[in-house]
């Protein structure tokens, strides 16, 4: 097949291939070599010709996962009675969804181990803040509908995600079981005190079992 006749079927070839070796081998055992091997016969060239390093492989394969599998967008669809109910079903579908297979788990160990790469931890930002647009989104509803107490959505939901993205993350900041019930308890308080009750007990109990599930 030469080398540019059909760009996104070697695309996704490369990709399918390099995910394999990542979840197989780890992301940081993993070479552009290994990735070639599994191409079926596919050039060097032609991998560079789509991509610079496994580093972007890797990029790209975070953004079509995170655009396939966006919790919020897949909550904005459910039909529920309230904002909160729907913005609690959106973080229980992300939750859930890093754990419903074998594939999955461990796709979401890779990515995190993957993080310690600056490119990496700064597509994990990037898709943040893009969260955190659709979050207030939804918060916004609770907000119209009473569900949620009025304030400012968009600074609501960047507390949020940075807290349960960042500082609850077990490879930026390690600990125990304990440590990471506390947290989770803690942005409970934070947001339960303030009047925005987005963390009920069972989906903190979820946060935490799931944390300490990918915790390094």
């Amino acid at each position: 097949m030469p080398r540019n006749k059909y760009p996104e079927e070697t695309v996704n070839k490369i990709l399918e291939a390099s995910l394999r070796l990542f979840l197989e081998k780890g992301y940081e055992q993993t070479t552009v070599l290994d990735i070639i091997a599994n191409l079926g016969g596919l050039t060097r060239g032609a991998f560079y010709h789509h991509f610079k390093s496994k580093e972007d492989v890797l990029l790209a394969i975070v953004k079509a996962k995170n655009n396939a599998d966006n919790c919020f967008k897949k909550a904005k669809l459910a039909d529920t009675q309230s904002g909160l109910e729907r913005l609690r079903l959106a973080l229980r579908f992300g939750l859930e969804a890093n754990t419903e297979s074998e594939h999955n788990e461990r796709y979401t160990k890779m990515l995190i181990a993957s993080l310690s790469s600056p490119r990496i931890l700064a597509e994990h930002i990037k898709i943040m803040r893009e969260e955190a647009v659709q979050m207030a989104e939804i918060i916004e509803e609770g907000m119209a509908d009473g569900s949620i107490k009025k304030g400012n959505a968009r600074v609501l939901a960047e507390l949020f995600l940075l807290l349960v993205n960042i500082w609850a993350m077990p490879n930026v900041f390690p600990g125990t079981r304990d440590d990471f019930s506390a947290k989770i308890a803690m942005i409970g308080q934070i947001f339960g005190e303030t009047g925005y009750g987005l963390v009920d007990d069972e989906l903190g109990k979820l946060f935490v079992n799931t944390t300490i599930n990918f915790q390094s």
